[in-house]
């Protein structure tokens, strides 16, 4: 039984943590703006993409990964400046149509160059080498991302509690206005928050691309969408919430994929009956009933409006 399940929790651990690194971006985003970035997801995938045409053009694969990881961080402080900064002061309604026009604009720019055919993405040596594990053969990107993607929260954590950037980033996050009186440099601060997680989003595309090795305009509509559920289900806002949120929904994510395999050599069932096709609504699902029973999430903080 442990031999059927392993490799879908192991697979399940891999993904929880680039779902983690992605929903990093939207839970820092919404601490300080309370702005809900609807452009994320595709920021992962315009760094996918830059990889495949950059690897295409003949950089040595060892120059390609830093440089796309700068590339996407500064897309992030770019479109923060370009499509967030002239609408700090107006509705948040605004903000998040501005966010969902940016989404639909990076999809577009992609679906013209590519023409709106499958990009393969280059096989990065090493971590696509294959590895064996308590019997489950898996990439060694699966054993990686867990680890990069725990020592990368360590060291996100360790920048907000330890550092004048970091306290800045919470001073604002608690109050906006007062931050500002106090002569804290709001739009550094915010310009900051945008290329640490569109930084983390560029990891993520690097370890979620060599594993699911095709990028479309549409790769990160449901990677994005999972990391948003991550971080409300965790409690936007907290980044340990959404880290053990993103856990949570990977390793339940890739168990039902495998629950008609696991029950079948269980015995519990006599074939197959398409679990698997539940999985991504199960990941939806667990986001309505966390709204309806917790509306803060795990570990999210009760809002009270100042009177």
């Amino acid at each position: 039984m442990w031999n059927t399940v392993f490799p879908y929790l192991l697979s399940g651990i891999s993904v929880g943590g680039q779902y983690a690194l992605i929903a990093i971006g939207y839970t820092m985003v919404y601490g300080i703006l309370r702005l809900i970035n609807f452009a994320h997801g595709d920021v992962f995938m315009v760094a996918g993409i830059i990889m495949v045409y950059m690897a295409a053009s003949g950089v040595p694969l060892w120059l390609c990964i830093p440089l796309v990881l700068i590339l996407t961080a500064v897309i992030g402080f770019v479109i923060e400046r370009v499509a967030y900064k002239p609408l700090r002061t107006a509705p948040r309604m605004s903000a998040m149509i501005s966010a969902i026009g940016v989404s639909y604009t990076l999809q577009n720019l992609v679906l013209y160059v590519t023409g709106g055919l499958n990009q393969i993405y280059p096989t990065i040596p090493w971590i696509s080498d294959s590895v064996t594990i308590l019997g489950a053969t898996t990439k060694m990107v699966t054993v990686v991302t867990p680890i990069l993607t725990l020592i990368l929260v360590v060291a996100l954590v360790q920048l907000i509690n330890h550092t004048k950037i970091g306290m800045a980033m919470r001073a604002v996050s608690r109050d906006f206005e007062t931050s500002q009186l106090m002569g804290i440099k709001i739009n550094r601060v915010i310009s900051t928050t945008f290329v640490i997680g569109t930084f983390l989003a560029g990891v993520a595309s690097v370890l979620y691309f060599t594993n699911y090795t095709t990028v479309i305009q549409t790769s990160g509509a449901m990677p994005g969408l999972k990391a948003f559920v991550a971080a409300v289900f965790g409690g936007i806002g907290s980044i340990p919430g959404a880290v053990v949120g993103a856990f949570i929904i990977g390793i339940a994510e890739n168990i039902i994929k495998g629950l008609d395999i696991i029950l079948f050599k269980a015995g519990v069932i006599s074939g197959p009956m398409g679990l698997a096709t539940f999985s991504d609504a199960f990941t939806f699902a667990l986001l309505i009933i966390i709204l309806a029973v917790k509306p803060t999430g795990l570990f999210g903080e009760k809002i009270t409006d100042k009177v």
